[in-house]
């Protein structure tokens, strides 16, 4: 019954969402305020949409989608909610439905079962990209290509020599901010002062404080995991530039040189437009624009334990050594 119940609210949700944005522009919705005047962005939002990056082929040239698409997705997200079956991150739900069968992204170890992760949103778009107007990233640069290719190959060879050969997230170091992934601890709270607002994620709990007044971002020889943010207000929406990124905060050639804009607009009592403008040229030929509805929820953001609970890494790097000396014992066989 709390499956059904969900998916409803699911589905009622992806309608009422794009109505409040009409509603907002046609002048209806009053944006609530803050005690100092600003529009009040505060409390806890959940990215919990099924909605792709990418537009999906199968969707065409179509930016939204029709009453078909969602009741034929309502019914394939009930379908996967009720089997109870290996969790589906980001967009492995709607490859799912589409597909009929649910592939674990783990297939060798196994995967986190579905109680791991949050029950599924609906909305209109047909991928969160909305420039370029194709729905997909712009081509990468052949820099980023190539050091994509080195990549994979560097860690063919060398799987876990030390810790620095894990990805980040691995060594629980950095998920990056901002992060959209859909579905796994994947929510934000929203705290705001006169001169500063936080924005917590719940992806190993990290927080961006950002200034509202001004303030010059830092200098060019401090680079930050996350960037350095600067907001300001235009109209009802907070707009957030985020510069001065560290190269190890990417695999991608030059993101110091990455610059993002978010900017986050309430457009109903539960909902809250979000949208990046990412301009990357060590990794992509074009800047692009991702939009996302963030869900208001009375639900709580829980603390990620990566580094208290990472045995994972411990057991990576002393199974690489068993292989290595397995590997050393039958040279010396031969």
């Amino acid at each position: 019954m709390k499956t059904i119940i969900q998916v409803c609210g699911i589905f009622i949700g992806a309608i009422v969402s794009t109505s409040l944005l009409q509603a907002q522009n046609n002048g209806e919705y009053e944006t609530p305020r803050t005690a100092d005047g600003h529009p009040d962005l505060q409390g806890v939002w959940e990215n919990n949409t099924i909605t792709p990056v990418e537009r999906p082929d199968v969707f065409g040239d179509k930016e939204f989608l029709t009453d078909e698409d969602i009741e034929f997705l309502k019914t394939g997200l009930l379908e996967i909610e009720s089997a109870g079956a290996d969790a589906l991150f980001g967009e492995g739900v709607i490859q799912a439905i589409f597909e009929g069968e649910i592939n674990s992204y783990d297939p060798t170890t196994g995967n986190y079962d579905s109680q791991w992760m949050a029950p599924r949103t609906i909305h209109r778009r047909t991928s969160q990209i909305i420039d370029p107007p194709t729905g997909k990233f712009p081509p990468r640069t052949e820099e980023s290509i190539a050091a994509t290719r080195d990549l994979t190959e560097h860690r063919r060879l060398h799987p876990a020599d030390t810790w620095e050969d894990r990805p980040l997230g691995e060594r629980c170091l950095s998920f990056g901010a901002p992060r959209l992934g859909a579905g796994y601890n994947s929510y934000w709270q929203i705290v705001q002062s006169k001169e500063t607002v936080a924005i917590i994620q719940e992806m190993a709990h990290d927080v961006r404080i950002i200034p509202l007044v001004e303030k010059p971002h830092l200098n060019d020889s401090v680079k930050l995991w996350h960037g350095d943010s600067r907001g300001w207000w235009e109209g009802d929406t907070l707009v957030v530039e985020t510069t001065n990124y560290s190269e190890a905060s990417s695999n991608s050639p030059r993101t110091v040189e990455k610059v993002n804009i978010e900017r986050l607009t309430r457009v109903g009592e539960t909902a809250l437009q979000y949208q990046l403008t990412s301009n990357d040229p060590g990794n992509y030929t074009a800047p692009y624009t991702r939009e996302i509805i963030f869900d208001g929820t009375q639900d709580k953001i829980y603390e990620y334990a990566c580094h208290e609970g990472n045995y994972g890494m411990y057991n990576i790097l002393s199974g690489h050594r068993a292989e290595e000396r397995l590997s050393a014992e039958g040279g010396a066989n031969e």
